[in-house]
């Protein structure tokens, strides 16, 4: 937003609100973002932060105009999340996960009772709560380097999703008031997650756990904490302890992959039945045969093909994105068993997020896709994408390429 008065300016004005107000006020670049983030102290008083924090946290603040989804309209978006803009092949790569699993083992031995402590306490497996770590953070290597006060309030004051952030910043001085974390250390992700596991402030206060018994919960340098605060994430969501993540299997050469979506569920004995057969000759026993599982497909009908048991979707309410969860679920499984996916992922180009929102218009106007247009070839998208082709008479691929862009174009 625009300068409209000078730097001293402001500043006086500033100091005078504070005298005048019981209110805080301080100085910052942009005048509204100031009033705006002056109102907030309020509701951050009803929460028990001191005057103190508020003020030493919003001194000198200015929003980041740099962050992903924020709503400025005319301004072009910075480069999107790995998760929706890299191909699985790029996100998932082999070098990536053979890497981690290698660290992994080693650090499975390092907290072996760390871990055996939390699977007794929350049923999630060890190497499952590694896997996120190594995704989140790289075991703790990769430092977190946005400052976490700046991105809530900025996604708060200008971003796509105002309400959520707002409570999110208000937690955030309560963390800090609270003496969790200096204000100084609490640094973010673009989106404002913390910690070695990615936590938001209200997931803080939901699932963070003292498990090394120091009295603190410390999602920033406590590997027990936060390895434990992510297991209790999972279990609060829904985590069925004994449960496979998912099953790759191979594809029967008849497939319509439109099925490929989670309200299509069936146990996974008549997956089997329909020719899908669990990858590597993996037996499966008779509780995993009795398992309800749907069909992923993250490359239409290229690549690997899974069955994804309850225990997906979990990993999908900690992150959305299914090459996330695949990321996390299959390096769960290489800590102990050195196999790759047996189906190489196929290395199709993909199609640029605007492409994909062409493609998503099209469908939505002929009513065969009903979901947010987001430019992301998520499992509806692919759905869709396979409905169309049926009813057109092409071949049967669910996914989005330019010569199917082109087709709509023709049509259109």
């Amino acid at each position: 937003m625009p300068r409209r008065r000078s730097a001293k300016f402001v500043l006086a004005f500033c100091f005078a609100a504070w005298l005048a107000s019981p209110a805080p006020s301080f100085a910052a670049p942009d005048p509204a973002f100031t009033q705006w983030l002056a109102g907030l102290w309020p509701a951050a008083q009803s929460l028990g932060v001191s005057r103190q924090t508020f003020e030493t946290a919003a001194r000198g603040l200015e929003p980041d105009l740099s962050l992903q989804d924020l709503d400025l309209p005319g301004r072009a978006p910075p480069p999107g999340q790995p998760e929706f803009i890299q191909s699985p092949a790029d996100y998932v790569s082999e070098a990536s996960i053979s890497r981690l699993a290698e660290q992994g083992k080693w650090l499975a031995i390092e907290h072996r009772a760390t871990l055996a402590g939390i699977e007794r306490q929350f049923g999630v497996p060890a190497n499952v709560v590694l896997a996120i770590w190594a995704r989140e953070t790289a075991y703790g290597t990769y430092k977190l380097p946005y400052n976490a006060v700046r991105v809530l309030a900025t996604q708060a004051y200008i971003g796509k999703r105002k309400e959520k952030f707002r409570e999110e910043f208000l937690l955030a001085l309560k963390i800090i008031d609270e003496g969790h974390v200096k204000l100084a250390d609490m640094k973010s992700s673009w989106a404002g997650a913390m910690g070695l596991t990615q936590f938001l402030p209200s997931e803080f206060y939901k699932y963070a756990v003292d498990f090394d018994g120091d009295g603190k919960r410390d999602i920033w340098t406590s590997v027990p904490d936060a390895l434990a605060s992510a297991a209790k994430q999972l279990a609060a969501k829904g985590w069925q302890p004994g449960m496979r993540w998912a099953y790759e299997v191979r594809m029967p050469r008849s497939l319509d992959c439109t099925i490929g979506v989670p309200e299509v569920k069936k146990p996974m004995q008549e997956w089997i039945a329909l020719g899908f057969i669990p990858a590597y000759g993996r037996k499966l026993g008779r509780e995993e045969m009795a398992e309800e599982a749907s069909l992923l497909l993250p490359e239409g009908t290229y690549g690997p093909a899974f069955l994804t048991t309850k225990n997906y979707f979990v990993l999908k309410e900690y992150n959305f994105s299914d090459l996330y969860v695949l990321f996390v679920g299959h390096l769960s499984d290489r800590i102990s068993d050195p196999r790759p996916f047996e189906t190489p992922w196929a290395k199709i180009p993909l199609l640029k997020t605007a492409d994909v929102e062409k493609m998503q218009r099209y469908l939505t106007g002929r009513g065969i896709y009903r979901e947010k247009i987001d430019g992301k070839a998520g499992m509806l998208t692919r759905a869709a994408l396979g409905q169309y082709q049926k009813a057109n008479g092409l071949a049967l691929d669910c996914w989005p390429t330019a010569s199917l862009l082109q087709h709509m174009r023709i049509a259109n």
